[in-house]
């Protein structure tokens, strides 16, 4: 499988050329959704959330787990933040952003932000080191959940906002083109879920600056690699969004944990 690597930029509408690539590959990569500024207003509202749930040693936000690590110096670290736009102002007011809904266009009348479904807006800060636990995601579809729930496939994508500049070392997204539109035995047998971390002779490494915004859809398979650097050059932090459709399902406090995610140990 070969596919040209593109980054394009988001205007007041999907172009046909960008529509096009999404759909024969899906994903898609936008530089520059934000600023350098707006970047760090969001890390620094994002460690204002994490000594709020460290202090109240919070476990679950809607029925979600929070993952809780060790950062470099050995202190505890929150690395994996489920509906943080419920617990900061700035977080609640990103998903407001007018463009959000040029991208409900790919997948068209119906789409809506998940910003009080599924997991909500998730943001993960993954750090390589010698205590670190979270540092690598192994293969998997996020389609998988709504098997899981004995649901209709319905459409979805996770948009990203990646707030660290990588390189392939650095580790991260890593994509296996058109995989969206395999069969359903596909989605569910061509990887073993989360334990697989192997690359794949096909996949594509998504190298994002600081600021950009990529879209892949939920049938796709897709991993995240770990880091070959140590250290602080390890550090990267991403957000994610989910762009769904179907039968609206709000998560609240008293929401269960999903039977998946009690073997959260698994996913490193």
């Amino acid at each position: 499988m070969s596919t040209t690597y593109r980054k394009f930029t988001l205007g007041n509408t999907i172009t046909e050329e960008q529509q096009a690539f999404f759909d024969r590959n899906g994903f898609i990569h936008f530089s520059d959704f934000i600023n350098e500024d707006t970047v760090n207003d969001i890390i620094k509202a994002s460690r204002q959330v994490e000594q709020k749930w460290l202090a109240e040693q919070r476990v679950k936000v809607n029925g979600i787990p929070v993952k809780y690590g060790k950062d470099l110096d050995g202190s505890a670290i929150v690395q994996r933040f489920a509906f943080i736009n419920q617990h900061h102002d700035l977080f609640a007011e990103l998903p407001r952003d007018p463009r959000f809904e040029v991208l409900l266009n790919l997948i068209g009348p119906g789409a809506r932000l998940g910003t009080e479904e599924k997991d909500g807006m998730v943001l993960n800060h993954y750090v390589n080191g010698a205590a670190s636990k979270f540092t690598q995601m192994g293969w998997h579809t996020d389609g998988l959940r709504d098997i899981f729930h004995g649901q209709k496939l319905n459409p979805m994508l996770n948009v990203g906002i990646h707030l660290s500049t990588l390189q392939p070392e650095n580790g991260g997204l890593r994509v296996l083109p058109g995989t969206h539109k395999q069969s359903i035995y596909q989605m569910l047998f061509r990887k073993k879920y989360f334990l697989d971390n192997k690359a794949d002779r096909d996949e594509i490494a998504i190298t994002p600056k600081a600021g950009d915004l990529t879209i892949h859809d939920g049938r796709l398979w897709h991993r995240v690699a770990q880091s070959s650097v140590i250290g602080e050059e390890s550090r990267r932090r991403v957000i994610y969004l989910p762009i769904i459709a179907g039968k609206y399902e709000p998560k609240h406090e008293n929401s269960p944990t999903a039977f998946y995610q009690r073997f959260a140990g698994l996913v490193k």
